[in-house]
């Protein structure tokens, strides 16, 4: 394909996905001259660490949960943005203290958060609490392995949020936000220049609320300035800030009964209100350069600092048969009280180049760049639980409560004693390249490939002992792409992934990483007016390492996992008649365990075959939006559809959580003078559902029907 071509399709593709390119296409976007019809032309755009390509020319499935789909369904955090896509699944929250989810089957460490990058840095390790939506521009769901780029990852995907960036323009929107549940929310984001040459954004978020879980409160707030600067035509500069406090009480969800999900009211809080709030924290920068040698040639440098911080006390259901009575008598529950104080530091730096050439007819596109992170992993962790019911411990002793008829500080909160006090640090270096080739205009064939330099040392401040362990790992992948029509292209990709797992063995020594290969094909359509986008793909994932029971040494792990995942996948996203907005996004993933193992935290049996924790078979979004004209005035209205099938709800055991269906409504427009006003109504039809679980006991239910009301003034 010639390289005209391939700039026609990328002026195309770049309106159809509604991108703006991690790290300049906002800055760039306002400094872009106007045609002589008066529309503006970008000049330049840059997808940070992924290189420039159209769509059709990309050898993997991608979503993009542009702007505008975030506000059509009210999303205020990650975890109902990623709903929008049929291949991320929820897991175990922690409590509600951070993202969890799986992509294509797979989710990461369950005692860490998913992983996530912000502008392409690694940004979701460590301890920040829930992300909120405020400041992000856009989600981009990254299909399969993404290793050979972005280094050690997650096997089904990765997900990356493009925050908001300067455009170099006096502009802005304030809302107030009231709801269901004393739920009240303001958010700002404004920007504007200090000169031709330096551009700043504001954005910030407030939020109080109550919610339908009983004594439950939460209040968070944050502030993500950014300002980007122009030292010529040819270099830019952009800086982020990012800070946010979030209060949230430790709330485990609700218990099933005998296999009952229905036992006891979704409104069941079966903690401790006087346990108080968890405190997340998160203080972070991000920084980027931007250099282009020529029309062809460019350079990209950037910094990322992150520190977070999570701490606090929770009481929550006690899991180990032996000592919750609640499995004898159906409704004492037996609870351990906890306390917990993670810290985490996270620091990357990344350099490339990438540009491009002909020889002939032949195009080239070269990605070659060098990237070098440290992520400290600080934890204390106490705690105080009951002993064995043979014993016949007093009700105190078991922090008892009635879940039937809960009495809230019955009994004086216990004091948690020493159980794990350690800090992991992890490094990597590495290099990575990428190259794709067009033989002429339908054929394309990408290559690239990255190699880690990898070390971890893990202290355990409890007893002095420090376990040092060290690798190195190539990631290669390979991709075919043929474009049998400018609107039609069929692809391949085969794709290699590795991940390192926290803590040691039974002889203290750190695990291997866990590892995985993919392939994928699929076909993808792109209209000719680039308002209308689809993508077909089939995918096959095997991963390897992944920790289990140890059969020998009780209480401890061994890296000897083998699972597998494989699907299909279906997403449109676009315009379907004037006026008229669709998406569409279907996935059908059969995950499994491919080995007999015992499950790492009970020990139980887990024959081969055996589905994976929370992975439902069949997932669909749908959502539908029109606007309209009403006296002179723009109106926007639409709705939704949510559906996730049956899921496992805990390892080794014959237990599922149900199916849902979630159905949505929101209307809004403008009244005058640049205010406009919003309606939402969620789960229209007040289903009872479950967003996830981690066993019978903790059981996360999910929101009754809520309506929300907003009011916003834009500038």
């Amino acid at each position: 394909m010639s390289l005209c071509r391939t700039h026609a399709l990328v002026s195309v593709a770049m309106p159809l996905l509604g991108l703006a390119a991690p790290a300049f296409a906002e800055t760039l976007e306002e400094t872009a001259p106007e045609n002589a019809s008066g529309q503006i032309t970008v000049t330049a755009t840059r997808q940070a660490y992924r290189g420039e390509f159209a769509e059709l020319e990309i050898p993997q499935a991608e979503q993009v949960i542009g702007q505008q789909q975030l506000r059509d369904v009210n999303a205020l955090d990650l975890v109902s943005a990623l709903d929008l896509s049929a291949s991320v699944a929820r897991q175990n929250n922690f409590g509600g203290l951070w993202n969890a989810f799986a992509i294509r089957g797979f989710a990461g460490d369950e005692n860490l958060p998913s992983n996530y990058l912000v502008n392409g840095f690694n940004a979701g390790r460590g301890f920040a609490g829930p992300r909120d939506i405020a400041g992000i521009e856009s989600v981009e769901v990254l299909k399969g392995p993404r290793a050979a780029l972005f280094g050690r990852g997650e096997p089904g995907g990765t997900i990356n949020l493009v925050t908001k960036r300067p455009r170099f323009e006096t502009a802005g929107e304030v809302r107030m936000m009231g709801g269901s549940f004393d739920f009240w929310r303001g958010e700002a984001d404004v920007q504007t220049t200090l000169s031709d040459a330096v551009g700043v954004r504001l954005v910030g978020f407030f939020e109080d609320a109550g919610s339908f879980r009983d004594t439950i409160e939460t209040q968070r707030y944050g502030f993500m300035p950014s300002v980007a600067i122009k030292f010529s035509d040819a270099t830019r500069l952009v800086y982020e800030l990012e800070y946010a406090r979030q209060e949230v009480p430790f709330d485990r969800g609700v218990v099933a009964i005998n296999g009952d999900v229905d036992a006891v009211p979704r409104s069941r809080f079966l903690g401790e209100p006087g346990d108080g709030p968890n405190i997340a924290k998160v203080f972070g920068h991000q920084i980027e350069l931007q250099h282009d040698f020529s029309d062809n040639w460019s350079a990209l440098f950037g910094v990322n600092y992150r520190d977070t911080e999570l701490s606090g006390f929770s009481t929550e259901a006690e899991l180990t048969g032996s000592r919750q009575l609640l499995l004898r008598d159906g409704r004492t529950l037996t609870r351990q009280r906890r306390f917990r104080q993670y810290d985490a530091e996270y620091f990357v730096a990344r350099g490339e180049i990438a540009g491009n050439f002909t020889s002939g007819d032949i195009g080239h596109r070269v990605l070659i760049g060098v990237d070098t992170d440290r992520f400290e992993n600080d934890q204390v962790f106490l705690r105080v639980r009951a002993p064995s019911l043979a014993t016949n411990p007093s009700q105190q002793q078991l922090q008892a409560i009635d879940v039937f008829n809960p009495v809230y500080g019955r009994f004086p909160p216990a004091t948690p004693g020493p159980l794990t006090d350690r800090v992991e640090v992890q490094k990597s270096t590495g290099i990575y390249g990428q190259y794709q080739i067009s033989f002429n205009e339908a054929l394309q064939l990408r290559i690239g490939g990255r190699y880690d330099d990898y070390s971890q040392a893990v202290t355990n401040r409890a007893n002095g002992r420090i376990t040092r362990f060290a690798t190195d790992r190539f990631s290669p992948q390979a991709g075919l792409v043929y474009q049998v029509t400018p609107q039609i292209a069929f692809y391949a990709t085969y794709g290699e992934n590795f991940r390192p797992l926290s803590g040691t063995d039974f002889g203290g020594n750190a695990f291997d990483p866990n590892q995985s290969e993919a392939i994928e094909g699929g076909v993808k359509y792109a209209s000719r007016n680039g308002r209308l986008s689809a993508t077909a793909s089939v995918f096959s994932i095997r991963q390897s390492n992944i920790l289990v029971a140890d059969p020998v040494n009780a209480d401890f792990q061994i890296a000897a996992g083998e699972a597998s995942s494989k699907g299909f996948e279906f997403d449109i996203n676009g315009q379907i008649a004037p006026g008229l907005d669709l998406w569409v996004s279907y996935a059908y993933v059969d995950a499994q365990v491919d080995n007999a193992v015992a499950d790492p935290n009970f020990g139980l049996p887990v024959p081969a075959g055996s589905r994976l924790l929370n992975i439902p078979d069949h997932t669909l979004n749908v959502q539908l939006a029109y606007t309209a004209r009403v006296a002179e005035r723009d109106v926007r209205f639409g709705g939704g559809v949510l559906h996730v099938g049956n899921r496992l709800g805990e390892v080794g055991r014959d237990f599922d959580l149900p199916a849902y269906t979630l159905a949505r409504l929101f209307a809004e427009g403008e009244i005058g003078g640049g205010v406009h006003l919003r309606a939402d109504i969620d789960n229209l039809f007040n289903t009872r559902w479950f967003a996830n679980s981690f066993s019978q006991l903790w059981l996360l239910p999910g929101s009754p029907r809520t309506a929300r009301v907003t009011a916003s003034y834009r500038f």
